[in-house]
């Protein structure tokens, strides 16, 4: 398992973007800085949520590990002010499985966060307005598109309002169709390619001094070095385990083989017998 320096990853890698969000200088404004460059608008009184774990009801039931969960400022929603949540999720896993599976992966985000956002007896009105925000750099839909806005519809009536609080927002950064902010462009490029040269913009270059200070931080050096260990040694485990269900495999047809051996030993013995008791 190659390791990469810390100094080569690019905002596209969980870790860096992760210790982005929750860096004690940086994490505020960088946050700030993302959901402007997505919505456009400011933020205030946001809580950063890094790598936020939900637990499936029972030991059963899947949970699930929401890289960055943001809870935001409210929206204005029919004039009744309703909190959001923002999960934000870089991905570079392009597995065709998991290409194929990718609404559903969306629809297990929203139900796990709003299973937890409403308290017993509270009025359905109260649901948070949820944002699941993937950042892909591969196109998990085969448009060609930078943005994929996908919200809940009747199909009998398309044009009907059907706000549901729910919305899941799919960026590929190197769609070529449709309409977005040269800004949030140039953010996107910068995403996967996280250095000087693409910082080409006012905020690029604030985000730029912000990463030089994460990756120059000896604790998050240090994360680092820890998070590469366990991601080693659950790479080994895998591969040792990988490797005793071969031997367990080896072993099962080997006994199977010695199994045919013995029964085509006991029909040649049967075939022995029954050629003297012709030959009499």
């Amino acid at each position: 398992m190659q390791r990469r320096k810390l100094e080569e990853l690019s905002l596209m890698d969980d870790f860096l973007f992760n210790a982005m969000l929750t860096h004690p200088e940086t994490g505020e404004k960088f946050t700030n800085k993302i959901l402007k460059l997505l919505f456009n608008r400011e933020f205030k009184n946001l809580r950063v949520s890094v790598q936020k774990v939900y637990a499936g009801m029972n030991t059963d039931l899947r949970g699930a590990r929401l890289d960055v969960c943001i809870e935001g400022d409210c929206v204005s929603i029919e004039g009744d002010e309703i909190p959001s949540v923002y999960d934000v999720e870089p991905d570079q896993n392009n597995k065709a499985k998991d290409i194929a599976a990718f609404p559903r992966r969306s629809r297990f985000c929203h139900a796990i966060i709003d299973s937890r956002s409403l308290k017993s007896g509270e009025d359905f009105g109260k649901l948070k307005q949820v944002y699941v925000i993937f950042i892909c750099n591969y196109d998990p839909f085969g448009y060609d598109r930078v943005l994929y806005t996908i919200k809940n519809r009747c199909l009998e009536e398309p044009e009907m309002n059907y706000d549901d609080g729910a919305e899941t927002i799919v960026l590929y950064t190197k769609g070529t169709k449709g309409t977005i902010s040269e800004e949030l462009r140039q953010f996107l490029n910068y995403m996967e390619n996280t250095d000087q040269n693409n910082a080409v913009n006012e905020d690029l270059k604030d985000i730029q001094k912000m990463v030089d200070v994460v990756k120059r931080d000896g604790e998050v050096s240090l994360q680092y070095m820890k998070s590469f260990e366990h991601d080693q040694l659950m790479y080994e485990r895998g591969i040792e385990q990988g490797r005793l269900a071969e031997i367990k495999n080896t072993e099962r047809e080997k006994k199977r083989a010695d199994m045919a051996q013995s029964r085509i030993k006991e029909l040649e013995a049967e075939l022995k017998k029954y050629r003297k008791k012709t030959t009499v």
